[in-house]
């Protein structure tokens, strides 16, 4: 009796767990735009792809710009978070992009190690979304608005 309980009391917690992981959902980002050259390294990968305009980035994903080039990105495929304008020599992490379609909320981290970006963000909505970007001595929150970060790299 005392294992079947145990194998009770798992199945629910488990059954919890998974239900709770199955109403966040992951969202994209894709290229729409592109002069000049970009580079993609996917989640867990550890080498460099070329990007073109169509190229959909996850959650995870890396954006590398060359000199003298530019990527704008769409946020969710319609425009509907944000239009992310990626500046040459720019390296752009997409760290969180999840969506909650039962709370009706959204998370946006985008960690920018070095370059410059201009972001066209929507407004979020509910108190709970969030639309961050992470630089290596800040993070900027925003609720809807454009604005543009830029990380100088350190001079050796």
């Amino acid at each position: 009796m005392k294992n079947l309980s145990l194998v009770l009391i798992i199945a629910l917690v488990l059954g919890i767990a998974i239900r709770a992981n199955a109403a966040e959902e992951k969202r994209t980002a894709e290229i729409i735009g592109l002069n000049g050259e970009a580079s993609i390294m996917a989640a867990g990968q550890s080498n460099w792809s070329p990007a073109r305009i169509g190229t959909i980035f996850n959650e995870g994903d890396t954006l590398k710009t060359a000199a003298n080039s530019m990527a704008t990105l769409n946020v969710d495929g319609k425009g509907q978070t944000a239009t992310v304008e990626v500046s040459e020599g720019s390296q752009l992490l997409l760290s969180t992009m999840a969506v909650d379609s039962q709370a009706g909320t959204s998370k946006t981290l985008l960690d920018l190690a070095v370059g410059e970006v201009l972001i066209k963000a929507q407004k979020v909505h509910g108190a709970e979304s969030k639309f961050e970007v992470k630089t290596p001595t800040s993070i900027v929150g925003v609720r809807g608005t454009t604005f543009r970060v830029k990380v100088e790299a350190l001079e050796e």
